[in-house]
Protein backbone atom coordinates (compact mmCIF):
# COMPACT_ATOMS: atom_id res chain seq x y z
CA UNK A 1 0.00 0.00 0.00
CA UNK A 2 1.22 3.21 -1.24
CA UNK A 3 -0.04 6.41 0.61
CA UNK A 4 -0.16 9.82 -1.26
CA UNK A 5 -1.89 13.76 -1.35
CA UNK A 6 -3.53 16.14 -3.38
CA UNK A 7 -1.38 19.57 -4.49
CA UNK A 8 -3.09 22.62 -4.11
CA UNK A 9 -3.63 23.90 -7.18
CA UNK A 10 -3.96 27.74 -5.79
CA UNK A 11 -0.57 26.89 -4.45
CA UNK A 12 3.07 26.74 -6.00
CA UNK A 13 3.57 23.49 -7.43
CA UNK A 14 6.91 23.10 -5.99
CA UNK A 15 5.92 23.87 -2.93
CA UNK A 16 3.52 21.49 -2.77
CA UNK A 17 5.94 18.60 -3.89
CA UNK A 18 8.36 19.91 -0.77
CA UNK A 19 5.95 19.47 1.97
CA UNK A 20 4.74 16.32 1.01
CA UNK A 21 8.28 15.32 0.62
CA UNK A 22 9.34 16.39 3.86
CA UNK A 23 6.24 13.97 5.16
CA UNK A 24 7.68 11.11 3.90
CA UNK A 25 4.72 10.31 1.17
CA UNK A 26 5.23 7.98 -1.80
CA UNK A 27 3.53 9.79 -4.32
CA UNK A 28 1.75 12.93 -5.20
CA UNK A 29 -2.14 12.58 -6.37
CA UNK A 30 -1.17 15.53 -9.32
CA UNK A 31 -4.19 17.81 -9.92
CA UNK A 32 -3.70 19.88 -12.85
CA UNK A 33 -6.19 22.70 -13.31
CA UNK A 34 -6.41 26.23 -12.40
CA UNK A 35 -4.92 28.96 -10.86
CA UNK A 36 -1.47 27.41 -10.29
CA UNK A 37 -1.13 23.66 -11.81
CA UNK A 38 -2.93 24.34 -14.93
CA UNK A 39 -1.05 22.29 -18.33
CA UNK A 40 -0.31 25.90 -19.40
CA UNK A 41 1.52 26.97 -16.52
CA UNK A 42 4.20 24.12 -16.02
CA UNK A 43 6.30 22.56 -17.84
CA UNK A 44 6.28 18.63 -17.66
CA UNK A 45 10.34 17.99 -17.50
CA UNK A 46 10.72 20.45 -14.66
CA UNK A 47 7.64 18.57 -12.75
CA UNK A 48 9.23 15.34 -13.86
CA UNK A 49 12.97 17.31 -12.62
CA UNK A 50 11.09 17.80 -9.50
CA UNK A 51 9.32 14.54 -8.33
CA UNK A 52 12.91 12.89 -9.19
CA UNK A 53 14.56 15.02 -6.64
CA UNK A 54 11.62 14.51 -4.31
CA UNK A 55 11.20 10.82 -4.43
CA UNK A 56 7.89 11.06 -5.14
CA UNK A 57 5.71 8.70 -7.39
CA UNK A 58 2.53 10.37 -9.32
CA UNK A 59 -0.98 9.85 -10.08
CA UNK A 60 -2.96 11.92 -12.45
CA UNK A 61 -5.88 13.63 -11.78
CA UNK A 62 -7.95 15.99 -13.19
CA UNK A 63 -10.63 19.10 -12.82
CA UNK A 64 -14.28 17.79 -11.41
CA UNK A 65 -15.93 20.65 -13.13
CA UNK A 66 -15.10 19.35 -16.92
CA UNK A 67 -18.75 19.73 -18.62
CA UNK A 68 -17.90 15.93 -20.50
CA UNK A 69 -22.08 15.06 -21.09
CA UNK A 70 -22.40 19.04 -21.49
CA UNK A 71 -25.57 19.44 -24.25
CA UNK A 72 -23.55 21.77 -26.19
CA UNK A 73 -21.19 20.17 -28.22
CA UNK A 74 -18.25 22.60 -28.82
CA UNK A 75 -18.14 22.33 -24.72
CA UNK A 76 -17.89 18.88 -24.35
CA UNK A 77 -15.23 18.38 -27.16
CA UNK A 78 -13.29 20.97 -25.33
CA UNK A 79 -13.37 19.08 -22.38
CA UNK A 80 -12.46 16.12 -23.73
CA UNK A 81 -9.39 18.33 -25.54
CA UNK A 82 -8.47 19.47 -22.19
CA UNK A 83 -8.60 15.74 -20.51
CA UNK A 84 -6.43 14.86 -23.97
CA UNK A 85 -3.69 17.73 -22.56
CA UNK A 86 -3.40 16.63 -19.47
CA UNK A 87 -3.07 12.93 -20.47
CA UNK A 88 -0.22 13.67 -22.38
CA UNK A 89 1.00 15.66 -19.72
CA UNK A 90 1.39 12.89 -17.26
CA UNK A 91 2.32 10.31 -19.37
CA UNK A 92 5.27 12.53 -19.96
CA UNK A 93 5.81 12.25 -15.65
CA UNK A 94 5.63 8.64 -16.33
CA UNK A 95 2.01 8.48 -14.30
CA UNK A 96 0.48 4.74 -15.28
CA UNK A 97 -3.45 6.26 -14.57
CA UNK A 98 -5.20 9.45 -15.04
CA UNK A 99 -8.59 10.08 -13.50
CA UNK A 100 -11.99 11.66 -14.89
CA UNK A 101 -14.92 12.23 -12.82
CA UNK A 102 -18.65 11.70 -14.35
CA UNK A 103 -20.50 14.42 -15.47
CA UNK A 104 -24.35 14.60 -14.71
CA UNK A 105 -24.87 18.64 -15.30
CA UNK A 106 -27.44 18.32 -18.07
CA UNK A 107 -30.63 20.02 -17.40
CA UNK A 108 -33.73 19.02 -18.82
CA UNK A 109 -32.01 15.96 -20.31
CA UNK A 110 -33.11 12.15 -19.70
CA UNK A 111 -30.70 9.84 -17.60
CA UNK A 112 -29.59 7.54 -20.56
CA UNK A 113 -28.64 10.51 -23.06
CA UNK A 114 -26.01 11.61 -19.84
CA UNK A 115 -24.77 8.00 -19.31
CA UNK A 116 -24.05 7.89 -23.37
CA UNK A 117 -22.56 11.26 -23.35
CA UNK A 118 -20.08 9.87 -20.41
CA UNK A 119 -19.22 6.64 -22.68
CA UNK A 120 -18.46 8.91 -25.58
CA UNK A 121 -16.19 11.02 -24.36
CA UNK A 122 -14.75 8.63 -22.20
CA UNK A 123 -14.32 6.41 -24.88
CA UNK A 124 -12.51 8.88 -26.87
CA UNK A 125 -10.21 9.66 -24.55
CA UNK A 126 -9.38 5.96 -23.47
CA UNK A 127 -8.33 6.00 -27.30
CA UNK A 128 -6.27 8.58 -26.90
CA UNK A 129 -4.45 7.70 -24.00
CA UNK A 130 -4.11 3.90 -24.61
CA UNK A 131 -0.79 4.47 -26.97
CA UNK A 132 0.32 6.68 -23.91
CA UNK A 133 0.53 3.56 -22.01
CA UNK A 134 -2.09 5.59 -19.70
CA UNK A 135 -5.14 4.76 -18.30
CA UNK A 136 -7.86 6.35 -17.22
CA UNK A 137 -10.08 5.66 -14.12
CA UNK A 138 -13.91 7.04 -13.05
CA UNK A 139 -14.22 8.75 -9.87
CA UNK A 140 -17.71 7.92 -8.15
CA UNK A 141 -19.16 11.26 -7.16
CA UNK A 142 -22.40 11.92 -4.48
CA UNK A 143 -25.63 12.03 -6.88
CA UNK A 144 -25.80 10.60 -10.06
CA UNK A 145 -22.69 8.41 -10.12
CA UNK A 146 -22.35 6.55 -6.37
CA UNK A 147 -23.23 3.21 -6.88
CA UNK A 148 -23.30 0.14 -8.26
CA UNK A 149 -26.25 0.56 -10.08
CA UNK A 150 -25.37 4.17 -11.62
CA UNK A 151 -21.84 3.21 -12.38
CA UNK A 152 -22.16 -0.22 -13.98
CA UNK A 153 -23.50 0.78 -17.18
CA UNK A 154 -20.57 3.53 -18.06
CA UNK A 155 -17.96 0.77 -17.48
CA UNK A 156 -20.26 -1.61 -19.37
CA UNK A 157 -19.31 0.85 -22.12
CA UNK A 158 -15.67 1.47 -22.20
CA UNK A 159 -13.75 -1.73 -21.35
CA UNK A 160 -10.37 -0.69 -19.90
CA UNK A 161 -12.08 1.74 -17.62
CA UNK A 162 -10.47 1.59 -13.92
CA UNK A 163 -12.44 3.05 -10.94
CA UNK A 164 -10.98 5.53 -8.74
CA UNK A 165 -12.97 5.11 -5.65
CA UNK A 166 -13.22 7.93 -3.44
CA UNK A 167 -14.39 6.77 -0.09
CA UNK A 168 -15.43 9.89 1.52
CA UNK A 169 -17.92 10.50 -1.56
CA UNK A 170 -19.60 6.92 -1.26
CA UNK A 171 -20.21 8.54 2.38
CA UNK A 172 -22.55 11.01 0.99
CA UNK A 173 -26.42 11.18 -0.58
CA UNK A 174 -26.56 7.96 0.10
CA UNK A 175 -28.43 5.45 2.79
CA UNK A 176 -25.43 3.45 3.45
CA UNK A 177 -21.75 3.75 2.48
CA UNK A 178 -21.46 2.53 -1.05
CA UNK A 179 -17.69 1.88 -1.14
CA UNK A 180 -18.40 -2.01 0.21
CA UNK A 181 -20.76 -3.03 -3.25
CA UNK A 182 -18.25 -0.93 -5.10
CA UNK A 183 -15.22 -2.55 -3.75
CA UNK A 184 -17.08 -5.91 -4.75
CA UNK A 185 -18.59 -5.52 -7.78
CA UNK A 186 -15.24 -4.05 -9.40
CA UNK A 187 -12.34 -5.50 -7.82
CA UNK A 188 -10.65 -6.53 -10.67
CA UNK A 189 -11.14 -2.89 -12.27
CA UNK A 190 -10.22 -1.00 -8.82
CA UNK A 191 -7.33 1.14 -9.86
CA UNK A 192 -6.77 3.93 -7.24
CA UNK A 193 -8.42 5.18 -3.98
CA UNK A 194 -8.89 8.47 -2.24
CA UNK A 195 -9.76 8.23 1.48
CA UNK A 196 -10.96 10.64 3.89
CA UNK A 197 -13.53 11.38 6.77
CA UNK A 198 -16.68 13.10 6.67
CA UNK A 199 -20.10 13.37 8.55
CA UNK A 200 -22.65 11.96 5.90
CA UNK A 201 -25.14 14.15 4.32
CA UNK A 202 -24.18 16.28 1.22
CA UNK A 203 -20.88 17.72 3.12
CA UNK A 204 -17.84 17.04 1.72
CA UNK A 205 -15.99 17.68 4.56
CA UNK A 206 -12.24 15.93 3.70
CA UNK A 207 -12.11 15.46 7.31
CA UNK A 208 -8.62 13.96 8.68
CA UNK A 209 -9.43 10.08 9.51
CA UNK A 210 -11.47 9.30 12.86
CA UNK A 211 -12.69 13.19 12.24
CA UNK A 212 -16.17 12.04 10.66
CA UNK A 213 -18.34 8.77 11.37
CA UNK A 214 -17.44 6.34 8.72
CA UNK A 215 -16.32 3.22 9.90
CA UNK A 216 -13.03 3.70 8.47
CA UNK A 217 -11.58 0.13 9.80
CA UNK A 218 -14.59 -1.80 8.38
CA UNK A 219 -13.99 -0.34 4.92
CA UNK A 220 -10.03 -0.62 5.01
CA UNK A 221 -10.86 -4.58 6.16
CA UNK A 222 -13.10 -4.44 3.04
CA UNK A 223 -10.89 -2.71 0.84
CA UNK A 224 -7.67 -5.25 1.63
CA UNK A 225 -9.98 -7.85 1.71
CA UNK A 226 -10.48 -7.89 -1.58
CA UNK A 227 -6.88 -8.07 -2.70
CA UNK A 228 -6.14 -4.50 -3.09
CA UNK A 229 -2.55 -3.34 -2.22
CA UNK A 230 -1.97 0.29 -4.11
CA UNK A 231 -1.92 3.53 -3.88
CA UNK A 232 -4.52 5.31 -1.68
CA UNK A 233 -4.87 9.23 -1.61
CA UNK A 234 -5.47 10.74 1.90
CA UNK A 235 -7.70 13.78 0.52
CA UNK A 236 -7.26 15.83 3.95
CA UNK A 237 -7.77 19.48 3.54
CA UNK A 238 -6.48 20.99 6.49
CA UNK A 239 -4.54 23.99 6.72
CA UNK A 240 -2.26 22.21 9.95
CA UNK A 241 -0.46 19.23 7.87
CA UNK A 242 -0.53 17.59 11.29
CA UNK A 243 -3.99 16.09 10.42
CA UNK A 244 -2.56 14.65 7.18
CA UNK A 245 0.66 13.61 9.44
CA UNK A 246 -1.74 11.90 11.57
CA UNK A 247 -4.40 9.96 8.93
CA UNK A 248 -0.95 8.66 7.47
CA UNK A 249 -0.57 7.36 10.41
CA UNK A 250 -3.25 6.27 11.20
CA UNK A 251 -4.56 4.54 7.86
CA UNK A 252 -0.86 2.48 7.88
CA UNK A 253 -2.29 1.56 11.41
CA UNK A 254 -6.09 0.47 10.07
CA UNK A 255 -4.12 -1.14 6.83
CA UNK A 256 -1.97 -3.51 9.55
CA UNK A 257 -4.53 -4.03 11.29
CA UNK A 258 -6.79 -5.59 7.88
CA UNK A 259 -4.13 -8.26 7.42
Amino acid sequence: MLIGAMNNPGEALEREIAWMAELHLDFIDLTLEPPAAATWKLRSVDVAARLRDANLGVIGHTAFYLPIASSFPSLRQAAIDELKRAAEFFAQLGARWMNIHPDGHAPFIEEGTIVRRNIESLAEVAAFTEPLGLGIMLENVPGRFNSVTQLAPIFAGVPGLGLHLDIGHSNLSVVQNTAPELIHYFAGRLAHVHLHDNRGGHADLHLALGMGDIDLAALVRVLRGSGYDNTITLEVFARDRHFLEYSRDRLRDLWGAAA
